[in-house]
């Protein structure tokens, strides 16, 4: 399996032209402008004053224009062209795995490429979190162009692991962790993982990340954690740990355990109102990645 270098997910830039991060909206804000909203906060700024209606938020009201005018008058803001998009890269040995087409590593590293090429060709400025097992993860803020994607795509080029080995627990938790603070509200977090550390601390983070953020859950996979192994035995395990399966045998149990994960991570999802998006080693992450962004469901 050959493995992304710099050189092929900067020419992912071509691929991603044309393809748009739109921010979910509220289904209000949909009917009422694709552009506007009574929101105030960062990512928003000033656009107009107009007469005050009812179900405006009061706290938005112009008093000064009110008492100059003699009727209530409320403020309207606009999204700022530059939005904050954070890509979250979980990267760790494990992913060094895939029984079709890539590794998991790869996709995560491609579908990450074409991700921040997206975000920057329509005017938001890219930032990353990279998990680094054993070490602390690597922070880029959010820059516009080709110096916010360029830096981060050499760093997940360099982070991808290079061999099997077992998934250090901590790491999902530690960059979601590192990402917290520096979240600005009106961003967008693309949190590319498999998401096989997921733990309560990670959960706790993300719902209170999401509450005034755009956050979603690109989810990687691979053929065999669904449908285990088939007939026949099998050596299994790591390096340093290998022994012997029985694919009838193991079949049962091998996609009970993966069954419980799967909705483990659907009922975090449909908890925290998080969209989930799936991305798997059997289909090319170009094509993938396409299609997906092109759904309604992205813009929902």
């Amino acid at each position: 399996m050959i493995v992304p270098d710099l050189e092929e997910l900067t020419a992912l830039r071509g691929a991603a032209l044309g393809l748009s991060l739109r921010a979910r909206r509220p289904a209000m804000a949909q009917l009422q402008g694709g552009h506007r909203s009574a929101q105030r906060g960062r990512g928003l700024e000033f656009e107009e004053v107009r007469l005050y209606t009812a179900g405006d938020d009061a706290r938005n009201i112009d008093w000064r224009v009110t008492a100059r005018r003699g009727r209530a008058h409320t403020k309207l803001f606009r999204e700022e062209r530059e939005r904050p998009v954070w890509l979250v890269a979980d990267i760790h040995p494990g992913l060094y795995f895939g029984s079709r087409r890539q590794f998991k590593s790869s996709v995560l590293l491609r579908a990450a490429a074409m991700l921040g090429w997206a975000a920057a060709m329509g005017g938001d400025r890219v930032g990353a979190v990279i998990s680094i097992p054993g070490t602390e993860p690597l922070i880029f803020p959010p820059r516009a162009r080709e110096a916010g994607v360029l830096p981060i795509l050499q760093a997940l080029v360099e982070s991808q692991p290079t061999g099997p080995g077992t998934t250090a627990p901590g790491g999902l938790q530690d960059a979601v962790a590192a990402l917290r603070p520096l979240l600005q509200p009106g961003s967008l977090v693309l949190l590319l993982s498999d998401f096989s550390a997921l733990d309560a601390g990670t959960e706790d983070i993300l719902a209170s990340a999401s509450l005034h953020n755009d956050c979603r859950l690109l989810w990687i996979t691979d053929p065999l954690e669904r449908s285990g192994l088939p007939a026949g035995s099998f050596r299994v395990g790591l390096p340093d740990r290998i022994w012997w399966m029985d694919g009838d045998q193991s079949r049962s149990s091998w996609k009970q355990s993966w069954h419980e994960r799967e909705q483990h991570l659907e009922d975090l999802a449909t908890r925290l109102n998080l969209p989930l998006h799936q991305l798997d080693t059997q289909d090319p992450v170009t094509d993938r990645m396409i299609a997906l962004l092109r759904e309604p469901a992205w813009a929902a």
